[in-house]
């Protein structure tokens, strides 16, 4: 798997041409060199810091995207405010037969519309990441100034010499997850499993690519952390006093 990102992010040949107002491509105009350009133009702001502007570019793209995230964290919330009566239906069509499992499909679709739940719609976010995270990761490595900076401890265009960021990366990955998927962990034992996959991947990940990458991912994590604690918690306290005084 992460062979497979590897190649995704590397853009298969355009990895090593450096990005320039004359690269063609609608990639490159209308992605990879306006992000390039962003960059510049705050690091320039903070005294040539590369780094500094990766964070605030970090946090302008996640108030872009605040949006969807808090659709995303509803959506959340409604499936697994359904997972009660979800679990009725599985123990009410249990036999594997084709007929019966057809009819779980239709009656888990007329609950999701009963209820106005997308089971989809929290998908479209992370979905959305990608084409970002390749687009930094280009923006990095075709950017002579910004992968030959150095910020704090590391080297942009360069792995983390000392793990420091990819362990960062992996725990406030994990820390998301675990705010994001609190109440759904005991109902469904493949979120409890990815709450440990997907901190190990990150991390690995982060090892793997430019720090500056890994920089993206951390402070994008400590964004969706704050966001969590500030957003869905008060949401749920509302539901559950709401609840209570009926």
């Amino acid at each position: 798997m992460m062979t497979g990102l590897l190649f995704v992010l590397s853009g298969c040949t355009e990895v090593n041409q450096d990005i320039t107002s004359e690269s063609t491509g609608i990639w490159n105009e209308f992605f990879v060199y306006p992000l390039s350009q962003l960059i510049k133009y705050f690091a320039e702001l903070f005294g040539e810091s590369y780094g500094l502007s990766i964070i605030v570019v970090t946090l302008i793209i996640r108030l872009i995207l605040l949006p969807l995230n808090v659709k995303q964290l509803k959506s959340s919330k409604a499936m697994q405010d359904l997972q009660p009566k979800l679990q009725e239906l599985r123990e009410k069509y249990s036999s594997k037969d084709q007929q019966t499992q057809q009819k779980l499909q239709q009656e888990t679709m007329q609950l999701f519309q009963k209820h106005g739940v997308n089971p989809l719609a929290g998908c479209f976010p992370i979905l959305l990441q990608m084409p970002i995270l390749i687009a930094f990761y280009h923006a990095i490595v075709r950017t002579e100034e910004i992968r030959q900076h150095s910020f704090l401890w590391f080297e942009l265009g360069q792995s983390d010499p000392y793990f420091i960021l990819p362990i960062i990366a992996a725990s406030t990955t994990f820390l998301q997850q675990k705010l994001m998927m609190a109440d759904a962990m005991n109902d469904n034992p493949q979120m409890k499993m990815m709450l440990y996959i997907m901190p190990i991947m990150i991390g690995v990940f982060a090892m793997t690519f430019p720090a500056a990458l890994a920089l993206y991912w951390v402070v994008g994590n400590l964004f969706m952390i704050a966001q969590t604690i500030f957003i869905r918690k008060p949401m749920m306290a509302n539901q559950n006093t709401g609840g209570a005084s009926k």
